[in-house]
């Protein structure tokens, strides 16, 4: 996949192209840049998913509290396993902010990326003061030649599917919920840092997250997660906190994997949270949070022996025969 984070985006060959900001790249999303890829494989053209960088909130500053249900890095790892030709983060600041929404699409998408076919969601908004619109973006298209198709919103629930329902979903620890929409159960995917190592004195050790600063956390507490190293999955227990028991004052995601025993410093993994079992909590002491581990640790199993799990059992076999 070429990766292009400059404004340097001409392309030599024509295109199918999909924009939008991506965040969490859910059901609708997917849909996007699944019609996006296929009119590419059919028309013989190169498929573009077009975002931005940084995402226009954090531009903006709307919301103090904005972050992102995936950093950067994880969504470039997730466009590229979807089998995406060209990734486009195209730098977003306030001068980009105001070009019209007129300009924006004819020199940028329809000219430089010489775009054939277009997709957007019914409901994108584009240019300053975000006064462009599917409407908009077809009378344009027909004046160039360029096909352009609005995708309905996907509904989950009878409610349309959004990054910023997600987000919610996240905080009010509906991981369930989340994680269907998001198609791909939330994840985290970062380095292994080296820790305190109290884990392992307790009989518990753990494996610790440099995670981006900007990614939306679920709350504190622990959840039953299972996590991708080298290729092969080990469930586990992930905490997300500050180790009151410990006095800790910074916030840490740290995972106890069954049956792995490895050092594994500067390693990447990635790891995906499918049910929350307690929220953070200060112990009186280390042993009474060492029972806690051991009972957390049995939840987990229990929740990957049930039932529950089962659906993301299915989904994960599905996934892998489509990329076969």
């Amino acid at each position: 996949m070429e990766h292009i984070t400059d404004t340097h985006i001409e392309q030599a060959q024509p295109t199918a192209v999909t924009l939008g900001n991506f965040d969490g790249l859910h059901l609708g999303h997917r849909a996007l840049i699944q019609l996006t890829k296929q009119f590419a494989e059919e028309e013989n053209l190169k498929s573009v998913v077009f975002t931005f960088s940084p995402h226009p909130m954090f531009v903006f500053r709307k919301k103090e509290d904005f972050a992102l249900i995936m950093a950067p890095s994880e969504k470039k790892f997730t466009v590229e396993q979807m089998g995406v030709d060209i990734y486009v983060e195209y730098p977003f600041d306030e001068e980009f902010a105001a070009m019209s929404a007129e300009d924006f699409a004819i020199k940028l998408i329809f000219e430089k990326l010489k775009c054939k076919v277009l997709i957007v969601g019914e409901n994108y908004r584009f240019g300053k003061g975000a006064s462009g619109n599917y409407e908009m973006l077809q009378r344009l298209g027909e004046e160039r030649g360029v096909k352009v198709i609005a995708v309905p919103s996907v509904l989950y629930g009878e409610e349309r599917v959004s990054s910023s329902r997600i987000r919610r979903c996240l905080v009010d620890k509906d991981l369930e919920a989340a994680n269907r929409m998001l198609t791909v159960p939330y994840f985290i995917l970062g380095t292994v840092a080296e820790g305190k190592k109290l884990g392992r004195t307790i009989g518990f050790p753990t494996v610790n997250i440099i995670a981006h600063p900007l990614k939306l956390f679920p709350p504190n507490g622990v959840y039953a997660t299972k996590t991708l190293y080298k290729g092969k999955y080990y469930y586990g227990v992930t905490n997300i906190g500050k180790n009151p028991t410990v006095n800790g004052t910074k916030k840490i995601v740290e995972t106890y994997l069954f049956d792995f025993n490895e050092t594994i410093y500067g390693e990447t993994l990635q790891t995906f949270f499918y049910h929350f079992l307690r929220s953070e909590q200060k112990f009186p002491s280390v042993e009474e949070l060492q029972k806690q581990i051991a009972i957390n640790a049995e939840q987990a199993r229990e929740y990957f022996a049930s039932e529950a799990y089962e659906y993301w059992k299915s989904e994960q076999e599905r996934i892998k025969e489509e990329r076969l």
